[in-house]
């Protein structure tokens, strides 16, 4: 480990003597960030109350060539993980750019993110890390990079931009050893789990068409890969003895539109979700087709610096009845029409260095919720610190929310910027 820290203070320095030339760009930040299960439930051989203790330093680094259209852009992150005692090094960044008259070029490993909704997500099927977000981490780590190219076609007609990632990354999903989660399988000790291989037909393919109408930022969106979250087969639905978790293929259909409206900003999205793997919907261990839609509206409210966002969201079942009876009688069944709404509160206070926020998650037809309340100081321009908390609640443990019921959280960080 020692050597790659090594190399990154060595490149920090070398960054640091480019920056005088003028086109090079440093910055970063150290971060402190702890998250601490407040059920009283402990995880049985697992970490105690804590569900997150780090502590980071990232480093950014960008450069470009004006005369010749070119750039670059790094960002990695070297952090402690204080639970497991374990340093390591992240690559959360890293790509070049070329630009020419009316084609922008992007390759390497980029962050990307499409879509109208806030925290619901359709057309952006790109990867995410709900185990950083459902512990506390900052709400830029939501969001995984994805190796590949990005080629952009600008013009005042019409705008493109296509995505092709070789290399498929799913999810990064809660596990176990730190959260209480709901497992239909948890009786069974022999699981394994399969990821797409590194093959040129699995190479996956994004499009979206975009152009101002009418005042809306109006865009369309075809995808052709994996979901980003598992699926299952196993030896007998019944009683199983093997499990194995496979990533199906998928195929999503979507629009999006949004712009100013009643003084406010109006969002509508909608995709068609195509399970190619299961396309007749009598495989339950593998998502039916599904109709998603979201509709959400946001602005400032009633006073000043006080901002009010609403969203909802929901998911229409394709082949239910088929679904229904590719399942054993006794497994939880899921809802033909699943619902969420969603709230969003922020007000600034004392010149704006203190920020209140509030969101909620609730879902009438699984009853269940998931509340993020949070405040922000910014004790000067370069350091701030955030208390915020996750809570989670329903009425069943198997429910997408409510399985997370025993991990209600508090968390803090601190962070100093450069």
């Amino acid at each position: 480990m020692m050597i790659f820290i090594i190399i990154l203070i060595v490149n920090l320095l070398f960054a640091s003597d480019l920056a005088h030339a003028g086109n090079i760009d440093l910055h970063g930040f150290v971060q402190g960030n702890y998250a601490s299960r407040i059920t009283g439930e402990e995880i049985k051989d697992g970490y105690s109350d804590y569900i997150l203790g780090e502590e980071r330093l990232q480093a950014a680094v960008s450069g470009y060539t004006a005369e010749q259209g070119g750039g670059f852009f790094v960002k990695s992150d070297f952090f402690h993980d204080a639970i497991k005692d374990k340093s390591d090094i992240e690559l959360r960044e890293a790509y070049m750019d070329y630009s020419s008259g009316i084609i922008d070029i992007r390759a390497g490993r980029q962050i990307i993110t499409w879509g109208a909704g806030d925290l619901l997500f359709i057309n952006d099927t790109f990867p995410k890390d709900w185990t950083a977000f459902f512990s506390g981490r900052p709400m830029e780590y939501l969001k995984i990079g994805s190796d590949g190219f990005n080629i952009r076609l600008s013009s005042d007609i019409i705008s493109a931009e296509a995505v092709v990632v070789p290399f498929f990354k799913g999810d990064n999903l809660p596990a176990s050893d730190r959260f209480f989660l709901f497992d239909p399988f948890s009786d069974v000790s022999n699981k394994t789990i399969t990821e797409p291989k590194d093959k040129i037909s699995n190479t996956e393919l994004s499009l979206r068409v975009y152009r101002n109408i009418a005042g809306f930022d109006t865009s369309f969106y075809l995808y052709k890969g994996f979901y980003r979250s598992p699926g299952f087969e196993a030896d007998s639905m019944l009683s199983p003895s093997y499990v194995r978790y496979l990533y199906p293929e998928l195929a999503v259909y979507g629009m999006s539109l949004q712009g100013n409206f009643a003084g406010g900003v109006l969002s509508l999205e909608g995709g068609y979700y195509d399970s190619l793997n299961d396309r007749k919907g009598n495989n339950g261990g593998i998502e039916n087709s599904m109709i998603k839609i979201l509709t959400g509206y946001s602005r400032q409210m009633l006073w000043e610096d006080f901002t009010a966002g609403f969203q909802y969201y929901g998911e229409y079942m394709m082949s239910y009845d088929e679904y229904l009876d590719s399942i054993p009688a006794d497994m939880t069944k899921k809802d033909r029409y699943r619902q969420v709404v969603t709230m969003r509160l922020t007000q600034f206070l004392k010149y704006q260095t203190i920020r209140l926020s509030l969101f909620t998650f609730y879902s009438p037809t699984d009853e269940d919720y998931y509340l993020i309340p949070e405040i922000r100081y910014s004790l000067s321009d370069e350091m701030w610190a955030s208390l915020g908390g996750n809570i989670f609640g329903g009425k069943k443990d198997t429910t997408f929310f409510g399985q997370f019921d025993k991990n209600d959280n508090i968390n803090l960080a601190i962070r100093y910027e450069f």
